[in-house]
């Protein structure tokens, strides 16, 4: 009886924690294919209210968000790809007994958790390195996030046990050759995980295009998207000086935009996560078998 009211309970509990992630999103997805009006009525609940597609008609009609989805896609892809890859080979590597400077390199990099150079900096060095205005300027500064290195560092070091390393070296198996054909493997679920952060991340991001970037056919959506809300806001700005019906008019296209923008945004990504999770839950198991 008392497992029966709990499970219950469960089923409810987490029920009203999907209903308060899944229903916002929900919302905003019908608010952008809504009349403005009805949306700041709160007459949009649960289906959306006097049907327009002219936010994402006003979204698409800009001849630069096929290129900047189409950026955005290569910097994902490359900085996503780079970033698994260095943090995993690293991770590995701190996560060896015998690796000389050991502690000394994983204190080091913590300390960068706490100090942080700034934007300044950060700029001048992605400046003296001749990489502002290139694909690399949104690839190499973020490659490597410290924090997930030292989480790589840790699921090797409590997932591969050292004895597993020597059998394989009394095998006749290299180091190469452990880390590729045992280590990564076994780390199925460390990649997956670390690739759905870095993918989400890196397509979200805008900030580095901001300030890297001069050339507009080189931005990402990201920051396209923000542009388009902008002169959005401007065209608002510029109706006030003209009769209330341009204003007005202003003022909804504005708003169908902004939903829009949103989902246009994180639509990719969310239809993307349900892929990762099926393989990040298949390397989960793989990575729990244990001897």
């Amino acid at each position: 009886m008392s497992d029966r009211a709990f499970n219950r309970a469960s089923v409810l509990l987490m029920s009203v924690a999907i209903l308060a992630v899944a229903y916002p999103i929900y919302f905003i997805v019908i608010a952008s294919v809504s009349d403005p009006n009805a949306v700041q009525n709160g007459q949009v609940l649960l289906a959306p209210s006097g049907f327009t597609l002219e936010g994402y008609e006003r979204i698409f009609s800009d001849p630069t968000i096929l290129r900047g989805f189409g950026n955005s896609v290569l910097y994902t892809a490359l900085a996503s790809t780079i970033s698994v890859v260095l943090i995993v080979s690293g991770g590995y590597a701190l996560s060896r007994r015998d690796l000389p400077g050991r502690r000394t390199i994983t204190f080091l990099l913590v300390i960068t958790l706490f100090f942080d150079g700034g934007m300044i900096p950060r700029y001048l060095v992605v400046k003296e390195l001749g990489m502002l205005n290139t694909i690399w300027a949104m690839v190499i500064p973020a490659a490597v996030g410290v924090w997930n290195l030292l989480i790589a560092r840790s699921f090797f070091d409590v997932t591969i046990p050292h004895e597993l390393r020597e059998a394989a070296q009394l095998d006749g198996a290299s180091d190469f050759r452990f880390f590729f054909r045992i280590a990564v493997p076994l780390a199925t679920s460390l990649i997956v995980l670390m690739a759905m952060i870095h993918v989400v991340a890196n397509w979200n991001a805008f900030f580095d295009a901001l300030i890297f970037l001069n050339d507009a056919d080189k931005y990402p959506l990201q920051l396209v998207l923000r542009n388009i809300l902008i002169q959005s806001d401007l065209s608002q700005l510029g109706a006030t000086t003209g009769d209330i019906e341009s204003y007005a008019q202003a003022q909804r296209v504005g708003e169908l935009v902004k939903y829009g923008t949103i989902v246009v945004s994180t639509l990719p990504v969310i239809a993307l996560i349900p892929f990762l999770q099926k393989h990040f839950t298949k390397g989960a198991l793989l990575g729990a078998v244990k001897s």
